[in-house]
């Protein structure tokens, strides 16, 4: 049993570190609970803010949320890093398998295992991986329903798959849902625009840019001319609105997820601060959140409450 474990736990890291394809997987390489420690491992490895709010949530939820997590992860470096559709194809004939029941990759035995249990449907998966497979032939976006269209697939689905977790199935929680996961994608958006533009990609809405008078040569100038700024304003007002109005989601849910609600809307609330403390000035340095915004972000979260 022992040696089986370490096996497991060897052959995670590999797979971490290298993404090693399932056809090189030894036929029986991860029981249920290898599976759940896979995704977790990948989960705590990557750099993103996942776990800062997932300690907020219940113990056992943890290996569900990060069975979830692996899921869209992986995925999304397919199309990120990799520029894969064939990738991507491939990640959803596997899920597709595991929802009938036949799953080799450790992700989608944790997965199987966690849309069993809480009787989770395929559409959120899938709309994932129709955001990701938009990624990788990137053409922009014309107008912000265009922008909130992509969001639909790209980050409300992962907000509607804990709310499953949570026995939440209404229309009503779904859409605050959607307005937090949205606004808060829009907040990290104008956080990384500079970041953006090094991958060739302008996420703000060429109408809006033509309203304000910003050109896209003018964004590659790093410009932060009284245009842009008035775009950010605007922009940063309607992401806002969006997570304030969506927040509000957590006085419709029990304490065991209350607070990872207030940890992710205010945590938009907070990079839009930030955006503002930098007078909108993105190219001069990323605004990041500092100790002092985090220490703010948990104790209200604890004490139950959302910061404007």
């Amino acid at each position: 049993m022992e040696t089986a474990r370490v096996n497991q736990e060897s052959t995670a890291r590999a797979y971490v570190a290298t993404s090693i394809p399932t056809a090189a997987l030894p036929a029986g390489t991860f029981d249920v609970a290898g599976a759940y420690e896979f995704c977790a491992r990948l989960a705590k490895s990557h750099y993103e803010n996942f776990t800062i709010a997932s300690w907020l949530m219940p113990r056992e939820m943890r290996p569900h949320m990060y069975a979830i997590y692996a899921y869209a992860r992986m995925a999304d470096d397919f199309a990120d890093e990799h520029h894969d559709l064939a990738m991507l194809d491939d990640w959803e004939r596997q899920l597709d398998q595991a929802y009938e029941g036949v799953a080799r990759h450790p992700v989608f035995i944790a997965l199987a295992d966690t849309v069993r249990r809480f009787d989770i449907p395929r559409e959120p998966f899938k709309n994932l991986l129709v955001a990701f497979r938009s990624d990788v032939k990137f053409k922009g976006f014309d107008t912000l329903d265009d922008l909130l269209g992509y969001s639909r697939n790209s980050a409300n689905p992962v907000g509607r798959l804990v709310l499953y977790l949570f026995g939440h199935r209404d229309a009503e929680r779904q859409h605050l849902s959607d307005l937090v996961c949205s606004g808060l994608q829009l907040a990290n958006f104008w956080q990384d625009v500079a970041i953006d533009l090094e991958k060739e990609r302008i996420y703000l809405p060429r109408r809006d840019m033509e309203k304000f008078g910003v050109s896209a040569v003018e964004l590659e100038a790093h410009a932060s001319s009284k245009n842009f700024v008035e775009l950010m304003r605007h922009e940063v007002a309607i992401a806002r609105a969006m997570l304030i109005e969506g927040g509000e989601l957590y006085r419709q849910v029990d304490k065991r997820l209350r607070r990872d609600i207030l940890m992710f809307a205010g945590g938009g609330l907070a990079i839009l601060h930030a955006i503002e403390r930098v007078g909108y000035d993105v190219f001069r340095a990323r605004p990041e959140l500092t100790k002092l915004d985090y220490l703010k972000l948990g104790w209200n979260a604890l004490r139950g409450r959302l910061e404007n």
